[in-house]
């Protein structure tokens, strides 16, 4: 079964989430495509008043609708500790899953040499990457990082030609906080005002 994972804090999952999640379906013609928010982010520190739980409905609320093939997992959170994607791409394929793409942006791009278990990962899954930014140099820096992929790992990367929403979640977090809920779903923007979420911003 051929299989996407779409990985996140989803701090809140914006529509800038769900417009690159649905060019991911629509390219790659998926059986299942996997949302699957994370219990705690190994390389980065979260600020914010939304539990797992919160993130989980929220995410709920934003991807289900989008397709049939999509199921917003709890696996992560489930496993709680640090969301390690070797973990979860092993836990899947004991799942009986051996077809897997891994949807990825920049930062993660640039740094998945620096992963827990980075070769499980290129070895199990395809990792398809998107970006938000146009800069040649940043290009330069992922070609180059690519390139070693494949080399180092014999890794299968491929670009996610979409056109992504140039914005950060701390930004939209930021705008919440001042009553600007423009970034989200009718649905997600509900559920953060009836449970006073990102009020500090």
């Amino acid at each position: 079964m051929k299989i996407g994972i779409f990985g996140g804090t989803f701090d809140p999952p914006h529509i800038g989430h769900v417009g690159i999640c649905k060019f991911f379906i629509e390219k790659y013609n998926f059986d299942r495509v996997f949302v699957i928010p994370v219990y705690c982010p190994p390389h980065k520190c979260m600020h914010s008043d939304a539990s797992a739980e919160d993130r989980m409905s929220m995410s709920r609320l934003a991807f289900e609708n989008l397709s049939n093939k999509v199921v917003v997992s709890d696996i992560e959170i489930k496993r709680q500790g640090k969301s390690y994607t070797a973990d979860t791409i092993r836990q899947l394929k004991e799942d009986g899953y051996d077809d897997i793409y891994f949807l990825c942006g920049t930062d993660m791009i640039l740094t998945m040499d620096r992963w827990y278990n980075p070769k499980y990962i290129f070895e199990n899954a395809t990792i398809v990457y998107a970006r938000r930014e146009d800069e040649p140099e940043i290009s330069a820096k992922i070609d180059d990082k690519v390139n070693e992929y494949k080399s180092k790992y014999g890794a299968r990367v491929e670009f996610l030609d979409a056109n992504v929403l140039e914005v950060s979640s701390t930004e939209i977090r930021n705008s919440v906080a001042f009553g600007d809920y423009g970034f989200l779903s009718n649905e997600v923007a509900e559920y953060v005002k009836e449970h006073r979420l990102y009020v500090e911003g």
